[in-house]
């Protein structure tokens, strides 16, 4: 999904630009349009956009969705940030002030807080923050530009730190978003930026198009930042459709509106014996690691489980799908937490972080967590020859089954455990297993 994010400097009010922008957006195959300071003035109705539909906001910040997609829920925690949700991925626009640093200081404190209260929820922060990161991003004539403060970028630095951002359009030398003349010298500044959850940038491409400010088509004065996105979105009710058949209750009123429903438990094999994993975790794992407690998280209908008990451990088992009847371990903690093939089954980021934290949750502090997940190769090799369709950062398996797989590398089994507090145990003894990546991971004891 490829979503764009441009400061209008309200220019979108005139026909002109508004058919210049939607020129742009088709060549591109923009889905999501997210405007800074869009129209004038604020408080008036958003201006119509050839192909989109207006999803929320006003003259300071609003969003455009392609026609053909259900429209994101949007609200407007303060009038200079707008809080956007993807699907799975929550966004945040922001347009910060542009005369006073003291109060982008403040704004920047304040995004802050809003993105760590969504906790483990992956991000992306993008629009006009009005300030150049470094002092290379900023420059006035040939020497840097004085108009940036240290505490603006300290204030910055914060946010990437904690919420565990990457600034993905920063680059040697700077790509500038917007240049001016101011006193027959040039200003320079790269201000419009694209803050995104650092696991999520092997998936993600992000690009500067500088042609809407400078080209002969141009109908602003920032270029635009291209954010391609591993996010499939939910498309519109087709026109004069109101209900299908089978959308109706047993009283002949239409249902609501059923979004696509995933059944990760119908990927859960019926084995006979136990897993090559599970057996190479008894072989290489828990006796190195010294365990005694063992719980396998997502265990399916439990052979893995026996193998474990048949090996002299105090093994048990739990798994979200209640027809398998392996509940939850209300108070438990084991020394290791295993977590086989469960990740790639689930449909997104966000999921695979939660899962990975409330496995963490039955884990001693010292204790280990095991991930073992199908490779990148292997379920690239097995869309190619079963033809899966593309969702989110992976594929349908099966459609009608609702089930979803990703081959996940250890990198990116570390990049998530690191987001539920969990950390890659250097040295660990390798599981030799084929076809597959894992990670052996530990919880901190503080």
């Amino acid at each position: 999904m490829l979503l764009a994010s441009v400061n209008l400097n309200k220019r979108l009010g005139t026909t002109g630009t508004r058919a210049s922008l939607a020129a742009w957006l088709r060549e591109q195959n923009v889905e999501i349009v997210l405007a800074q300071e869009p129209f004038k003035p604020t408080d008036r109705t958003p201006p119509s956009l050839a192909g989109f539909s207006c999803a929320g906001g006003d003259g300071n910040l609003a969003v455009w969705v392609s026609e053909c997609l259900a429209p994101p829920a949007v609200s407007l925690p303060t009038s200079w940030a707008q809080r956007i949700e993807l699907e799975w991925l929550l966004v945040f626009q922001v347009h910060l002030d542009s005369s006073s640093a003291a109060a982008r200081t403040t704004q920047l404190t304040d995004i802050t807080a809003m993105v760590m209260a969504e906790e483990r929820r992956p991000l992306l922060v993008c629009g006009d923050f009005n300030l150049a990161p470094r002092p290379a991003d900023g420059m006035f004539g040939g020497a840097p530009s004085r108009f940036t403060t240290e505490g603006e970028r300290s204030a910055l630095q914060r946010l990437v730190r904690l919420a565990g951002l990457v600034d993905s359009t920063a680059e040697e030398p700077p790509t500038y978003t917007f240049e001016r003349s101011v006193n027959g010298e040039r200003s320079r500044f790269r201000c419009d930026l694209a803050l995104l959850s650092d696991f999520l940038a092997p998936t993600t491409t992000v690009s500067v198009d500088g042609t809407v400010r400078s080209g002969p088509a141009a109908f602003t004065d920032h270029s635009a930042v291209l954010v391609d996105l591993p996010v499939t979105l939910e498309p519109t009710e087709p026109d004069g459709v109101l209900f299908a058949l089978n959308d109706l209750t047993g009283d002949g009123s239409p249902s609501p509106v059923r979004r696509r429903e995933y059944q990760p438990h119908k990927t859960a094999m019926s084995r006979q014996a136990p897993s090559p994993a599970s057996r190479a975790v008894v072989e290489h794992l828990t006796g190195p690691l010294g365990v005694r407690y063992l719980l396998d998280h997502g265990c399916g209908r439990g052979a893995d489980v026996a193998h474990y008990r048949a090996a002299g451990l105090d093994a048990e088992g739990f798994d979200p799908h209640d027809d398998f009847g392996w509940p939850r371990p209300e108070g438990a903690v084991f020394d290791l937490v295993t977590s086989m093939f469960v990740l790639n089954v689930l449909p997104d980021p966000w999921q695979r972080i939660e899962a990975l934290h409330d496995a963490a949750s039955f884990t001693r502090p010292g204790g280990h967590v095991v991930v073992v997940t199908r490779s990148p190769e292997e379920i690239a090799k097995a869309a190619a020859d079963g033809g899966w369709p593309v969702h989110h950062d992976g594929f349908w398996s099966s459609q009608s089954k609702g089930t979803f797989q990703r081959g996940i590398s250890q990198n990116e089994i570390v990049a998530l455990a690191h987001r539920a507090g969990l950390q890659l145990v250097s040295g660990a003894p390798v599981l030799p297993l084929a076809g597959v990546c894992h990670a052996v991971l530990k919880k901190p004891t503080t």
